[in-house]
């Protein structure tokens, strides 16, 4: 049986969905999810062995429902500016990254970052107040922030988290040594401020060429080429070999024969 796999927010998390009308990817819908009645859009159709506990589209998007979805759009900007403002009167430490009316315009939701937990409570009762409608606030990650934001990366192309990467796993300084880069918190940190995401998605391919990998500083020989191996390319297969007389040659992993070890894992070899 076929699911539609639907998303609300660019890049966001996905929810399956059982459904009745013939729907194809790049559909938009409507349907119920956590924060309430949204519209979005079908990623994907998936067959699965049981509707069981899986929800039901309420319907394909009508031309009315994108009428209201763009009216919406001008209501979050203006809910946006509202909202600082009053932010502002409350002198809250909190920064208010997005608004999100929900088709039914029965609720709000207001993104928010901030270092520290919030007592907004004042805040939710003066919106409520204003907007007469239920209103939520959620605090998000400063990765969320910068998915929802968007912006370039260091490469020069748009951010993973708001072009493919759905989901935000650990990275680590581990991850930055095994793919050989410089330990500098500004050129490995991404726009949020975190260790950029795609150490983590990368660190996969980096692994599995270490285990067949010459080890950095090992003195090695690929045909008549021998020296220290200086640099490692799991993309290209490669690694870079320094002689003696300083000449940098790069060669298939694959040609590579280890003379000797690198002192420190010579030493612990010992231990």
């Amino acid at each position: 049986m076929k699911v539609a796999i639907v998303e609300f927010m660019r890049v966001g998390q996905l929810y399956p969905y059982r459904f009745k009308e013939d729907l194809k990817v790049g559909d938009r819908v409507i349907a119920e999810y956590e924060r309430g009645v949204g519209m979005g859009r079908v990623v994907k159709i998936e067959d699965v062995d049981t509707y069981e506990e899986i929800p039901e589209i309420i319907r394909k998007a009508t031309e009315e429902d994108l009428k209201i979805y763009e009216e919406n759009k001008e209501l979050e900007k203006k809910a946006f500016e509202i909202c600082k403002k009053e932010i502002k009167s409350f002198e809250l430490n909190m920064k208010l990254v997005k608004v999100e009316y929900m088709m039914d315009r029965k609720k709000i939701v207001f993104y928010f970052t901030s270092p520290t937990r919030v007592d907004f409570r004042a805040l939710v009762k003066r919106l409520a107040s204003i907007f007469k409608v239920r209103i939520e606030m959620r605090q998000i990650g400063v990765r969320d922030e910068a998915r929802i934001i968007g912006g370039l990366g260091l490469c020069g192309d748009e951010l993973c988290c708001s072009r493919f990467l759905r989901t935000f796993n650990p990275v680590s300084m581990k991850m930055t040594k095994q793919q050989n880069l410089n330990i500098n918190v500004k050129k490995i940190s991404g726009a949020c401020g975190r260790l950029m995401c795609c150490l983590w998605f990368e660190h996969e391919l980096y692994e599995e060429f270490l285990k067949i990998a010459p080890p950095m500083d090992s003195l090695a020989k690929s045909g008549e080429v021998e020296g220290r191996v200086v640099y490692i390319n799991p993309i290209k297969k490669t690694v870079i070999l320094r002689t003696e007389e300083g000449l940098m040659v790069e060669v298939p992993v694959s040609d590579v024969q280890v003379l000797s070890l690198p002192e420190e894992e010579k030493q612990e070899e010992v231990v």
